[in-house]
């Protein structure tokens, strides 16, 4: 009972921390920097859906598909234009009919201060529940917008080191031995890989790998696994083959468990579908080691670099994800990368089609643009 205490004295305080760097809101000091000759005009928003084309099938526990969903938006202030993107892989319950829907409520005509983000943000987060991706389409493109208009990208604005990149994972989705050798080939100028797993074949995936490259491996199980001591007796054998950490072993309902074997884990264990948004960080804190933040779970990069710093106040690992998006949306989470332990922004590299020319991956690194906004140019 008293450790219990302690620990969630521990945590209690820890939490308080974070919501004390939350209230320090960068957002609000930026509206209030805004110079007034850079207010006075209406922004105008226009978007359009497309789909993304795989470069190969992709396969996770759950589904498979060789397309994806996206929605393109652009907001214009004074002659300027910033670029947005929402991505709809199938979980998400997001669909080009209802982006499109949502964004035809979203009224940007009203405000006369681009700069109040965290007024704009929160208004269009109150529209209607749920729609992640399509918010995070019009944060993105404000962001983009914000950033133009004040010549600087965000990492500067963020106060973020460019040189701090860290590498990216290439992912490997599942399939058979040889299609896993091949893709394994294909990703030679990647330093880490990152493999879907979460089917039978688990141990014959890693194999595969194995027969090809020793290089670090980070694990996706898409909330596959379902029995937490096989769960533990799999991980302890991922250890053993070169894997540095587990996203999602087992379906987010199983809370206790998930705590069960997070306390038990010889690798860190992240949490993914389990933590979607900023009221999650907390409630994740030993359940999971650490959180997976992608701007089409949380509504963009406002909630997006609130959820690093809470998380970070709580001690909890972080990783940034994405799904398969253009260089668009990729570009807007590789702003947040210099703060990360492990990033997974792969997605634009998986696609045939991109429309957008932004963060680079050069030699496995992620390597930010020196342009203002999110870095992109359309193609």
């Amino acid at each position: 009972m008293q450790q219990d205490r302690r620990g969630f004295l521990k945590t209690t305080a820890a939490a308080a921390a974070g919501t004390a760097m939350i209230a320090t809101n960068p957002y609000e000091l930026l509206a209030k920097s805004a110079p007034s000759s850079m207010r006075g005009g209406k922004m105008k928003l226009t978007y359009r859906p497309y789909t993304l084309e795989l470069k190969h099938v992709f396969t996770v526990a759950v589904y498979s598909r060789s397309t994806t969903p996206v929605v393109l938006t652009e907001i214009e202030y004074n002659g300027v234009t910033g670029y947005g993107e929402a991505s709809m892989p199938p979980y998400l319950g997001e669909s080009h009919e209802s982006v499109l829907s949502f964004l035809s409520k979203v009224d940007l005509s009203k405000y006369e201060n681009p700069f109040e983000l965290e007024t704009i943000l929160a208004d269009i987060d109150a529209i209607a529940p749920g729609n992640p991706a399509a918010k995070a389409s019009v944060d993105i493109a404000l962001h983009d917008l914000i950033g133009r208009l004040m010549g600087q990208p965000w990492y500067n604005i963020w106060g973020y080191s460019k040189d701090k990149t860290p590498y990216t994972s290439f992912t490997i989705g599942i399939d058979t031995p040889d299609v896993v050798k091949q893709k394994t080939r294909e990703a030679a100028e990647y330093k880490v890989l990152k493999v879907k797993l979460g089917k039978e074949n688990d141990k014959e995936m890693i194999e595969a790998i194995r027969t090809v490259t020793d290089k670090p491996i980070t694990s996706d199980v898409n909330q596959g696994w379902t029995d937490r001591e096989k769960a533990l007796e799999m991980i302890h054998w991922l250890k053993d083959h070169g894997v540095v950490m587990v996203e999602q072993p087992l379906p987010k309902t199983q809370i206790d468990d998930l705590a069960w074997l997070t306390e038990r884990s010889p690798l860190p264990i992240i949490g993914d579908e389990g933590v979607q948004r900023l009221a999650d960080v907390k409630k994740a804190v030993g359940v999971y080691h650490g959180i997976n933040i992608k701007l089409m779970k949380c509504t963009g990069m406002r909630e997006a670099h609130k959820m690093l710093t809470l998380a970070r106040a709580l001690g909890m690992k972080v990783m940034v994800g994405c799904m398969t998006e253009t260089s668009c949306a990729i570009s807007a989470a590789s702003h947040l990368s210099p703060m990360v332990d492990w990033a997974d922004l792969d997605g634009a590299l998986l696609i045939k089609n991109d429309v957008y020319d932004g963060t680079k991956v050069i030699d496995g690194k992620i390597t930010l643009m020196d342009r203002p906004g999110i870095g992109v140019k359309p193609l």
